[in-house]
């Protein structure tokens, strides 16, 4: 009986959606799914709400298989919601029918979220270094289930969903959950492994739906021209690589003998149907060859995922995804590990100045300016068409930090060489006045990119000390490989560009003109210790109508090779480390080209395999000597013989080091043969002639000194030595005894 005055108890309503609610689910467009589908406390209980097109009926039951509730129909679309049994969040599962059959899924809604507060805090802090195990899509067991978890950064969209050959591409199924500290958008999606091609469907802040993206953490994508990224499972190599990066942790990268062969995977050989080799079919013929040859490094061209053949990679579209076009992932790490057995480091080109416009990629990413800048004198870039990154954001700082941990530590890469760092620091880089905007104190300095180089060197050797990283930078910016508390931007090397345009230039003349131009040479001695340079012959000396290093060379055919042999020789005793393009270090004639293999068949002919030879022994010899390479960065190492003698084209200088015998490398580089040539030496004694550019061997006319020299003492201290200096040809003289 009731008390007088008091209300008869009425079972509670289900709390029912909204039909706006419904509405927004079921045409994709709500923007925080997690507050309506999945367990939602009802009272002391839950309901479960979910979205399954198609389905007439749907049951839920716990992951053990215990049905705990009937959901009803609220929408024809496939929209479903009723009480359950359970007393506790867990996560269920549904039985779907219609008259066609029957399925089962696990409730992705069902679930929490996979990131945490300490995520969030370091994420939106910008100092959150493992960023690759967090954003992306990663395989996972949460709360009990496999599947694949996915986070994204957009915070400008109003909604973020994933979609895939396991939803149908419908981005209705999986709409995320947005993280709104840090504008992260999250979902874990049971049940799904690896193999899967997704994409992340956006619709922006005015309700715009945008083009699919590709994941910009994707650690693998599909082959070009698909542009889906493809879920797969963590990396299973086994590594064998650990007397090789204890070496190069424990070194002095400065003092160890360096010799890159710069590689582009996609042409170095092609399988006999014109298909790209695999990374395993590379790793049987690429890394025997270096070894044979006797480089110290691999440099790819940069292998990240790409859409255009033609951009060589440096139009990236997936910065964490080796490219597809060689094969899984496994196969760089089985490549890398390989090289290191064999004892060569593997560098990759790395792109962090810009990245293009293809509208799957990381353009307007979320209908914003969000890893460019907005204003096109800042973000657009007028020599590549692409979009410049916008370094005054921590997230894309944080990005791109990421990425050059990420290979490092994923992939045991022994350095990044970073492209186009010119065009980054500069804001007025390629642009007419007017066409750029002045940082905070009236500059043309890119200060923000500064910081994020900075940043980026600090992460870098700090984490992984073995690990180098090489600038290709163009101008006189100061102290770029020197450490960022003394104010450098904080690389390893930077690329000796002048070396190379003055070198170029000064050989491309007849050599009768050659006295006219002495100071080419001469010049680069002035600075060629104020960094820890790279002398680098790369592949952008040989495309785009600038012929080979072979044709730059003067005179006749035989002059060519003469001058070519001379001028590595010449090369490997300068100072500092040394690349050179494949195809080079056998005289390649025609144009590099990325859609043909280079032209092997050369070697069938006695000049080239001279010049492979002599390139083979040059790689050796640099390697033996503590003198010609343990001092490349230091003005110690190296004082001139003979600077001045311009009238017969004539340089000599020594290299020296702690531990090794001096070395003398003289180059005369006249088609004239000079005998009781006269060069000064530090030391009386004899000289050992180790290497003779113009050996019959490596196709020269055998001119030389019979192997050895004797440095007499002179009036006033020193000694000299006379000579045969062989026509345009290098020579190396080893002191060995007094």
């Amino acid at each position: 009986m009731l008390k007088p005055g008091a209300a008869a108890e009425t079972k509670p309503e289900l709390d029912r959606a909204t039909d706006g609610d419904i509405e927004a689910i079921v045409n994709g467009t709500h923007g925080d799914p997690f507050a309506v589908l999945g367990l939602q406390q009802s009272g002391k209980g839950f309901l479960a709400r979910c979205f399954v097109p198609h389905a007439e009926t749907v049951t839920a039951h716990t992951l053990e298989g215990k049905a705990c509730g009937q959901l009803l129909r609220r929408n024809d679309t496939g929209f479903f919601e009723g009480k359950l049994t359970i007393r506790k969040r867990q996560p269920i599962r549904l039985h779907a029918s219609n008259a066609g059959g029957e399925w089962w899924l696990t409730d992705p809604y069902s679930f929490g979220p996979v990131l945490g507060p300490m995520d969030d805090y370091f994420i939106s802090e910008g100092s959150h270094l493992r960023l690759f195990d967090k954003l992306g899509a990663h395989l996972i067991s949460h709360e009990g289930v496999d599947g694949v978890h996915f986070a994204v950064w957009a915070p400008n969209a109003h909604r973020v969903s994933v979609v895939g050959d396991f939803n149908d591409w419908d981005g209705r199924r999986h709409p995320m959950r947005l993280r709104q500290d840090t504008g992260i958008w999250e979902i874990f999606i049971p049940d799904i492994g690896p193999g899967h091609p997704y994409k992340f469907e956006l619709i922006g802040a005015r309700g715009v739906r945008l083009p699919l993206k590709a994941d910009p953490y994707a650690i693998r994508s599909e082959l070009r021209p698909a542009t889906a990224s493809v879920t797969d499972r963590p990396q299973a190599h086994e590594w064998a690589d650990e007397k090789h990066r204890a070496h190069w942790k424990a070194a002095d990268h400065r003092r160890e003998p360096i010799s890159i062969y710069e590689v582009h995977a996609g042409s170095w050989q092609l399988r006999d149907d014109g298909t790209f080799l695999s990374w395993d079919e590379m790793a049987d013929r690429l890394i025997p060859y270096t070894a044979e040859m006797g480089f110290t490094h691999i440099e790819f061209l940069p292998i990240s995922e790409h859409p255009y053949d033609p951009s060589w990679g440096y139009q990236t579209t997936g910065l964490y995804a080796p490219s597809a076009r060689f094969g899984d992932p496994d196969g760089f790490a089985r490549f890398v590990d390989g090289a290191h057995r064999a004892g060569i480091g593997v560098i990759l080109d790395w792109v962090p100045a810009h990245f293009p416009v293809d509208e799957h990629g990381l353009a307007h990413f979320d209908g914003t300016a969000l890893y460019e800048h907005a204003d096109p004198r800042q973000g657009f870039h007028p020599d590549w068409n692409t979009a410049i990154y916008n370094f005054g954001r921590r997230e894309v700082v944080s990005f791109l930090v990421n990425n050059a941990l990420f290979w490092a530590e994923k992939y045991h890469v022994d350095g990044l060489r970073v492209d186009a760092v010119a065009s980054m620091l500069y804001l007025d880089y390629s642009r007419k006045e007017g066409e750029w905007i002045p940082n905070e104190f009236g500059g043309r300095e890119n200060l923000e990119s500064v910081r994020f180089l900075q940043k980026m060197n600090v992460a870098v050797y700090g984490a992984h000390p073995g690990v180098m990283t090489i600038a290709e930078e163009s101008t006189s910016w100061p102290k770029v490989s020197q450490p960022v508390h003394e104010g450098g931007l904080g690389f390893g090397f930077k690329w000796n560009m002048g070396f190379m345009h003055d070198t170029l230039e000064y050989l491309s003349k007849e050599p009768v003109h050659r006295k006219h131009h002495h100071n080419e040479i001469t010049f680069g001695l002035l600075y060629a210790f104020s960094e820890n340079f790279v002398l680098p012959l790369s592949h952008d000396e040989v495309v785009h109508g600038k012929g080979t290093l072979l044709s730059k060379m003067a005179g006749d055919d035989w002059q060519k090779f003469a001058t070519l042999r001379a001028y590595y020789a010449f090369m490997w005793g300068y100072p500092g480390k040394k690349l050179l393009f494949m195809g080079q270090e056998f005289a390649q004639r025609a144009e590099w080209s990325e859609a043909r293999a280079l032209d092997w068949n050369l070697l069938d002919f006695a000049p080239h395999r001279g010049v492979k030879q002599l390139v083979r022994d040059l790689n050796y010899l640099y390697r033996s000597r503590p003198a010609l390479h343990a001092r490349d960065c230091e003005p110690e190492g190296f004082e001139w013989l003979i600077a001045d003698d311009a009238a017969n084209s004539v340089f000599a200088w020594l290299r020296k080091a702690p531990g090794g015998a001096p070395i003398a490398v003289i180059s005369s580089f006249t088609p004239v043969l000079r005998d009781n040539y006269r060069v000064p030496l530090p030391l009386a004694g004899k000289w050992r002639e180790i290497f003779n550019s113009d050996a019959l061997e490596y196709g020269g006319s055998g001119k030389g000194n019979s192997g050895m020299v004797a440095a007499r003492q002179v009036d006033g201290g020193g000694a000299a030595a006379t000579l045969l200096l062989p026509p345009l040809a290098t020579i190396m003289l080893e002191f060995v005894a007094d």
